[in-house]
């Protein structure tokens, strides 16, 4: 055995190097002088279905003012016409949602009211974008710019010199599925807008925007449309408005619009607010809180390319959750009543089946006050409405996606130290969402097949059964959802127990051992079971039969809890090893990194991440597997395989992998480059591998992190040395593969000796990432 490994070690030795970190030469010609929000490129993943946006935005705040141009989910580079510019976008979802008043600049009478008929055409020579700022030129002529505060979004509009420059607001036409609008003049100044919309990827619940734009100047005429029928002079419309200037003298045109969710005088009150202010005042401004956000980390080393993917991420990482309250506080709650936050800023959009692997983790270290709030305002979902959510978009829930995310989600606030003061409320929102399903009135699902797994220890696969509301179906995804409950057992088995809940730490850390009912001996791979609690499905682990978006294969790993009890099951580490090896394929890694990630973990251009049957780096439920290796006396292939993924994050309109679903994936990006990643969601271990920088400072809130900076070194780091010779904290030798939050909460330096080919570093079985009991 001795022998076998050190040709292992050997081989690694020797992969072919990679263009993801500079040469020395190269990083000592690369500083980090200057505005760090030059090296965000908003353009990244707006094509092959990254689903980003590129408009105007600043960190969680409620409008996102972005350019539509005809995709479902607003902005595709592809794409050489604009609909128009409208309030809300989310990063990098895979189903259409908001979109809300689209307004586009335009000149003439105006003629059409079907926004892709009277879109503009523009190319993307003439467009630019970075936080905070958007401009395109239209081919009608017109310069179009956008930029944003927390709750409004700000227009700037150059005309030619015309009497006929109009600015159509459409609140008829949206991303979303309409269901009614209503729009009015106030005055020559003031256009008012009430849209009610719902979607999202099943038919969700209605909810209602409220808007307000308030013009530089008074306009020389206006009037509104019901369907094609525009009507000069009118003050009150179903499906849009118009508004027109005189720019023969003055061709320039501001506008800022507000939103609320509450009603319309929230967007009022938003608008007095955060009004007044010139565009390029709002614009300074929005740039100067994108760059504070970004200078809480600081990178050292690395070449341009890699400079400008890690902090386009970072950059995406703070775009959501968004802000839900008012200026005054007040806020829509999830049972369609209108509540103050009290001492807190209340956010809304969860997209948690995937943000609690990542996103979580990394604003509970940079934006800890945030990442605070955003935890109580999960928690309100429960108090206000009745029940914790799965997936939810404003004030409604819209049951995407499937399993238990939010238990992970509030208990990783926990053990961040979020929820001091909170914790038992906290505490028994997860407990009632554990142990029960949410009533029949209730729009959620929750935990939609817990009876059958807290009676038998398995969610069972029922296919084609009836959706019992709107949304996924835990039935349809019966070994995942096992799969995915267990996990969210362990993690509340350790809240509960840090809590004094001694019984039902007990009983949910039993349940955590509940992934073991849906492995078959006979295939060596979990798999669905049946209602009678047959194994059903064909028993080809590359089939996804039961597992939700996944394969057999890809779902082995999600078991983070537990991975020596599920490596035990598969038969030990060096089976483990070669069932490892073969998921990434490693032989064809060590040859050329590169290449095998795009032509064997990418299938195709589009990056369609739902026909791969092995490791799948686009893709939620593969976040942790390259982490495995930690587990298995195999660190350094750890480092092997998280070094060619991110080898996949570019720098142009194609360098996302998948969908971002809100930050997700480019806080895996940010949190795997620093070397410092959550392996086991929803706890406090924090898994090490090489950073990719020779160096990062972190800044922390001390309210949250008492040291307040946390340094990450590996000097000499990059594609040639990239093993993991030795780790010290502090100055203290570190022999283990991961750190505790509370390690983390005291360490002033974590320092990494990195080297040409793997070393003995974390190869004991001590070194082991702990197991939650």
């Amino acid at each position: 055995m001795r022998g076998t490994r050190r040709t292992r070690l050997c081989l690694a030795g020797v992969m072919a190097a990679s263009a993801l970190i500079a040469t020395p030469a190269a990083r000592a010609a690369e500083r980090t002088d200057g505005h760090l929000t030059d090296l965000v490129n908003p353009f990244i993943g707006s094509q092959n279905e990254g689903n980003t946006f590129p408009g105007a935005a600043v960190p969680f705040g409620m409008v996102q003012l972005s350019p539509d141009t005809g995709h479902r989910t607003g902005y595709d580079y592809t794409q050489n016409r604009i609909r128009g510019f409208s309030l809300v976008h989310l990063s990098g979802v895979g189903c259409r949602i908001g979109g809300d008043l689209p307004v586009l600049p335009t000149t003439g009478d105006v003629t059409q009211t079907d926004y892709a008929r009277y879109a503009a055409g523009f190319s993307h020579a003439d467009e630019e974008a970075s936080p905070g700022y958007y401009r395109v030129g239209l081919d009608s002529g017109i310069r179009a710019e956008l930029t944003a505060t927390k709750r409004t979004g700000v227009q700037r509009y150059t005309f030619p010199a015309t009497d006929r420059a109009n600015v159509l607001l459409n609140a008829a036409q949206a991303l979303h599925k309409p269901v009614t609008s209503a729009v009015e003049i106030l005055d020559d100044h003031t256009v008012r807008t009430e849209i009610t919309g719902h979607g999202f990827c099943r038919d969700t619940g209605p909810y209602t925007v409220y808007t307000i734009t308030r013009f530089s100047r008074p306009f020389t005429a206006y009037g509104t449309w019901d369907g094609s029928a525009v009507t000069p002079g009118a003050r009150t419309g179903r499906a849009g408005a118009y508004v027109r200037f005189d720019t023969r003298r003055d061709r320039t045109v501001e506008a800022t619009t507000a939103l609320s969710y509450v009603d319309a005088r929230g967007a009022a009150v938003n608008l007095r607010a955060e009004h007044g202010r010139s565009f390029d005042a709002v614009r300074h401004r929005a740039r100067e809180e994108w760059e504070r956000r970004l200078a809480a980390v600081r990178v050292r080393g690395g070449g341009p390319t890699l400079r400008r993917t890690f902090y386009s991420s970072l950059y995406r990482s703070f775009l959501a959750p968004n802000i839900g309250s008012d200026a005054d506080g007040r806020y829509t709650g999830w049972d369609r009543r209108v509540h103050r936050a009290e001492r807190f800023t209340y956010y809304q959009n969860w997209s948690l089946w995937d943000t609690y692997r990542t996103q979580a983790q990394l604003l509970a270290l940079l934006a800890p006050r945030e990442a605070r709030d955003m935890a109580l305002s999960v928690v309100k979902v429960d108090e206000d409405g009745g029940w914790l959510p799965k997936w939810g978009y404003g004030p409604v829930e819209t049951n995407v996606m499937s399993g238990d995310p939010v238990t992970p989600f509030l208990t990783t606030a926990y053990q961040m130290g979020l929820l001091r003061g909170f914790e038992e409320r906290a505490y028994r929102a997860l407990r009632k969402n554990a142990d029960g399903v949410p009533p029949a009135g209730y729009p959620g699902i929750g935990r939609e097949a817990n009876a059958e797994y807290i009676a038998h220890g398995f969610a069972p696969y029922v296919k084609d059964r009836p959706l019992a509301k709107m949304g996924d179906s835990d039935y349809h995804h019966g070994a995942s959802v096992t799969l995915e409950y267990a996990l969210a057992d362990a993690v509340l088995a350790q809240m509960a127990r840090g809590l004094g809940h001694e019984g039902d730490a007990a009983r949910y850390a039993a349940r955590a051992r509940n992934y073991r009912t849906i492995f078959d001996p006979s295939t060596g791979f979990f798999r669905a079971r049946d209602a009678s609690g047959a194994f059903t499905g064909p028993p080809d682990p590359a089939r996804g039969t039961g597992f939700h978006e996944g394969t057999a294969w890809q779902y082995q790993w999600l078991v983070p809890q537990d991975l020596p009890g599920m490596i035990g099951l598969i038969g030990g580490a060096r089976a483990a090893n070669d069932r490892l090896d073969s998921f990434f394929a490693y032989d064809r890694l060590l040859a050329d990194p590169e290449r095998t990630a795009r032509e064997v973990w990418v299938h195709g251009d589009a990056y369609d991440f739902y026909n791969a049957d092995k490791y799948n780096p686009m893709n939620e439920p593969d976040l942790t597997a390259p982490y495995t290796y930690l587990a298995t006396g195999q660190p350094w292939k750890t480092t092997d395989v998280v070094h060619a993924a991110l080898t996949l994050f570019t720098d142009g309109p194609t360098g996302m992998t998948g969908n971002d679903d809100l930050g997700t994936m480019s806080a895996w990006n940010v949190l795997s480059s620093i070397g410092l990643f959550p392996i086991q969601p929803g706890y406090d271990t924090w898994g090490l591998s090489t950073p990719v920088f020779d160096r990062v400072d972190l800044t922390l809130d001390r309210r949250f992190w008492p040291g307040g900076r946390l340094t990450v070194t590996a000097p000499g780091t990059s594609a040639a040395d990239r093993y993991v010779q030795a780790v010290r904290t502090d100055g203290t030798p570190h022999s283990r593969t991961y750190l505790t939050t509370g390690a983390l909460r005291s360490l002033r330096r974590l320092s990494f000796t990195v080297g040409p080919r793997p070393s003995e570093w974390g190869t004991s079985p001590q070194a082991a990432p702990p197991v939650l009991k």
